[in-house]
């Protein structure tokens, strides 16, 4: 069988990640991308809601 390897940043010498410490990396890159949809969505405001709202009641 044949062993894959991930390449790590921070040369040669780095040493390789543990597991909670990516967990720990990928949930905070996570958060800040669903911040800045939260934004995102927010910043278009009510318009589109109250657009859809009106639309059911006819």
């Amino acid at each position: 069988m044949s062993e894959e390897t991930v390449p790590q940043g921070g040369g040669a010498d780095a040493r390789p990640k543990g597991l909670l410490q990516q967990m720990d990396e990928l949930m905070a890159a996570l958060d800040a991308d669903l911040s800045a949809l939260d934004a995102d969505l927010r910043s278009a405001g009510g318009q589109g809601r109250r657009a859809g709202v009106e639309g059911l009641a006819d």
